[in-house]
């Protein structure tokens, strides 16, 4: 298993970047990967009841997608508010940087914001002169490599049809393809992880072993635990609740019922001891999300699969289609 960032590098067309969403949420195209034998099949996102056991229990995270990206009124700052901190106080990025530095200010809503102070990883503690509710009149903070502004589609379409706890930067993009029709056919519960920025952050070290990952907020409330416990099978839809099953389960095998953060970064050779089975998108190269998948389909079978998805012009990232692990 290699710790080497060049090896989780692969080459993606430009016109395989799905910009928007499909017209249906289950419209999507789903490649399933059976790991024994290593064996690539070409499926449907709506027929993934065929593909479960009876037993299999889909867990799915819940997190709500806050409307996170403000402009400064004169348009020439980006923010995107990550946490408030207290009455007219909040932890936010900003772009570009180089204009908001320590003691810079400007405005939003015709309100003074100020930097307070700037943090080690390039976050900005902002002071308003008057409380405002900065989410109210925000826009959905769409991923980079989406290349455009969110719009009013947006507001349904990056939001999970289950999407219940306000909290995330980013959508849980795993469960962008279930509509209510598919899910009341599957066993399934919930867990909540707020996906932050940390998401979007390259790894910049060769060896990969040597990047932190922020910690994420997440919680499991008692009767999902003892669900999961009860479970024979876990189907994890998404990296994040991947990260949340791996971080609840205790040494005696349970899973614990819990609030709090975790910055488990999962990458080759990593031992799952919670979940059986992943369904997720396709990542983006050298990302933290592409090796945890490699990590639980194996590094070279993962890259043949995607080499497979694009030879089959498969729709890539966030709005993109979907693979099953098996």
């Amino acid at each position: 298993m290699s710790t080497r960032l060049s090896d989780y590098d692969y080459p993606l067309p430009e016109e395989l970047i799905a910009r928007r969403p499909l017209p249906r949420r289950d419209e999507s195209r789903m490649l399933v990967l059976h790991r024994d034998p290593e064996k690539i099949e070409h499926a449907q996102f709506r027929d993934l009841k065929n593909f479960l056991r009876p037993d299999d229990l889909l867990v799915l995270n819940n997190t709500r997608v806050l409307a996170a990206r403000r402009f400064s009124d004169d348009h020439a700052i980006d923010f995107l508010f990550l946490e408030k901190l207290g009455p007219a106080r909040w932890k936010c990025l900003v772009k570009p940087g180089r204009k908001m530095r320590l003691g810079a200010t400007t405005k939003i809503e015709n309100v003074s914001l100020r930097i307070e102070e700037v943090l080690a990883e390039g976050e900005r503690i902002v002071a308003l002169d008057e409380d405002v509710d900065l989410y109210a009149h925000g826009s959905m903070p769409l991923p980079p490599y989406i290349g455009r502004e969110s719009d009013l589609a947006d507001v349904d379409r990056y939001q999970t049809v289950f999407a219940q706890a306000p909290g995330a930067v980013a959508a849980p993009t795993a469960g962008l393809h279930f509509t209510p029709e598919i899910l009341s056919q599957i066993p399934h519960t919930f867990v909540t992880l707020h996906v932050g920025p940390g998401t979007f952050r390259p790894v910049h070290s060769e060896n990969i072993a040597e990047h932190r990952m922020h910690a994420e907020s997440f919680s499991i409330d008692e009767d999902v635990a003892a669900k999961i416990d009860r479970a024979e099978r876990i189907v994890g839809v998404g990296t994040t609740t991947v990260r949340v099953l791996e971080s609840a389960r205790q040494e005696n095998g349970k899973i614990l019922a819990q609030k709090g953060e975790t910055n488990l970064f999962v990458y080759p050779p990593f031992e799952f001891r919670v979940v059986d089975s992943l369904l997720t998108n396709f990542h983006l190269p050298r990302s933290t999300l592409l090796m945890l998948v490699s990590a639980f389909a194996g590094r070279e079978f993962l890259l043949r699969a995607y080499a497979e998805a694009i030879r089959e012009h498969y729709r890539f990232y966030s709005y993109g289609d979907c693979m099953l692990i098996l």
